[in-house]
């Protein structure tokens, strides 16, 4: 199992390019299914989640062609088979999103209920429900999702909370379905704006992606189109804060900073250096450190993303003063709290929330990574730690960083990957 050694306090300069976002990967991959002609999707991270769900578009009977890490097209021509098989999903929650498109282009779908990071419940409900009002039949056994429909017909369907996963899979099913379907109450990721490009692309009818109503008309079928995938803002946001720790002069290019306005304005805030282009951020450490008497709470997009929470946590633990981070959308995602405790961290947990005491000196030890922004949030820590620290279980990161060890050495770390 592979770790990674890395000596703390080395100063980061020069620049970095951001690669395409899984979580647009993905939903882009899975809707590749509602043609029989080929999707060319560029742009794409070359990252162990994108190429598990290559592998379960291999076993439905997707032709695949990668002439590049970062371009792939997906032909499927004739599907060869209807189940998405447990030993294929165990680990990627975002393999339910081939429900919906298999769904509304072959009448049946069974997937076995997904997996992936273990930071709590992320129940399925809101994808079932809305299938079901948009004419499937469906049931739950064993482990299975069966999914079986005469045709699929539009209508007007409220989710009961903010789901990302829903918005897409439903928006995916009815694109094929008879009629008009609203979406209400949607998720407004950027993601979810790309795979809706993609999909209009293909021939789709959708209107407000990205707003919390969206409208689809559905349409006979779907033809081939070639896509690029949007920049991956987790990935953007993960550099940006080991500049604010690390960084004498960094800049991170091919991003969009207007994803990236909930964190850039904390960032702000508490005293971070920063120049915002069009497509580029630039940042550095602050002279006279950091103000850390600040309150965040996680929440859906334009919200400050759960996704990085893990990581300013590690950012906040070098400023001054008490700052308070609410999680609001996992439960568990506060696993990485007691590794950066092994590192010198002061942080108390009450319930969702977590108040971290800072200024606090680091220092490196041995720590384990518990899902993948974890993993991330324990190498900004290791890059301010002092001395040497050895994170252990980085497949986590792997699923969704697109070499991080060759990217932080560019930029002056000290960091190797070895078994």
């Amino acid at each position: 199992m592979d770790k990674l050694r890395i000596v703390g306090r080395k100063r980061l300069t020069g620049s970095v390019a951001i690669g395409g976002a899984k979580n647009a990967s993905l939903p882009a991959m899975a809707a590749s299914l509602l043609t029989n002609e080929p999707v060319t999707l560029t742009n794409v991270p070359d990252v162990w989640d994108v190429g598990t769900m290559r592998r379960l578009l291999l076993r439905l009977g997707t032709h695949v062609v990668q002439p590049s890490l970062d371009e792939i097209t997906l032909t499927t021509a004739r599907l060869a088979s209807d189940e998405a098989p447990y030993e294929l999903v165990k680990t990627m929650r975002a393999s339910v999103l081939i429900l919906g498109p298999l769904l509304a282009r072959n009448g049946r779908a069974r997937v076995s209920l997904p997996g992936g990071c273990a930071i709590g419940a992320r129940p399925i409900d809101e994808h079932i429900r809305g299938l079901e009002m948009l004419g499937a039949k469906v049931s739950l056994e064993h482990g299975v999702i069966d999914a079986k429909t005469e045709g699929l017909f539009g209508a007007t369907i409220r989710f009961g909370t903010v789901s990302v996963g829903g918005t897409e899979n439903l928006m995916m099913a009815s694109c094929l379905a008879r009629g008009e379907t609203i979406l209400e109450n949607c998720a407004r990721e950027p993601e979810i704006e790309d795979l809706a490009e993609l999909l209009v692309r293909m021939g789709a009818s959708i209107e407000g992606a990205g707003t919390d109503r969206i409208r689809v008309h559905g349409v006979d079928r779907l033809h081939g189109a070639r896509h690029r995938i949007v920049p991956d803002r987790i990935e953007a946001g993960t550099y940006l804060i080991a500049g604010a720790l690390m960084g004498d002069d960094v800049r991170i290019t091919e991003c969009r900073p207007s994803h990236l306005e909930a964190l850039t304005e904390i960032l702000d805030r508490i005293g971070v250096p920063l120049v915002i282009g069009e497509d580029s951020l630039s940042v550095c450490a602050a002279d006279e450190g950091l103000d850390g008497v600040v309150e965040v709470e996680t929440a859906p997009y334009p919200g400050f993303p759960t996704d990085i929470q893990a990581q300013l946590m590690a950012l906040l633990t070098q400023a001054r003063g008490p700052s308070r981070l609410s999680e609001t959308i996992f439960e568990n995602r506060f696993m990485h709290t007691s590794e950066l405790a092994r590192l010198g961290a002061r942080i108390e947990l009450r319930g969702n929330q977590a108040i971290v005491h800072g200024p606090t000196p680091l220092a490196g030890t041995n720590v384990m990574a518990t899902d993948l922004r974890a993993s991330a949030c324990l190498v900004l820590a290791g890059l301010a730690a002092e001395g040497e620290t050895l994170i252990d279980r980085v497949y986590h990161l792997d699923r969704g960083y697109e070499h991080i060890e060759e990217k932080m050495a560019g930029l002056g770390a000290e960091v190797e990957r070895f078994a």
